[in-house]
């Protein structure tokens, strides 16, 4: 039996997101991960401005219970303008 991932769900699954430094960023994300993780606690959020201050990046800690939820999770993120990178 071969499977589709190493992960085991459900799980804790951080993902860091880097974006413009904007106001709309960090709300903008966190209605992402809503949609896709609605047990997402916000105020759990670690973020950090990049050096010179131009770029913000979050890391967002949901409970994953699936491969496809994650998939469908990083699609959004990475297709939302704001979004420069998705570890």
């Amino acid at each position: 039996m071969s499977r589709e991932t190493l992960l085991e769900f459900p799980c804790d699954f951080p993902l860091k997101i880097m974006g413009a430094n904007s106001a709309d960023f960090a709300p903008s994300v966190v209605g992402i991960v809503l949609r896709h993780a609605p047990d997402f606690d916000a105020t759990t959020i670690e973020s950090r401005p990049s050096k010179a201050g131009n770029y913000l990046s979050l890391t967002c800690t949901v409970r994953a219970v699936s491969q496809q939820q994650l998939d469908a999770l990083y699609r959004e993120l990475t297709a939302h303008s704001m979004v420069k990178v998705v570890l």
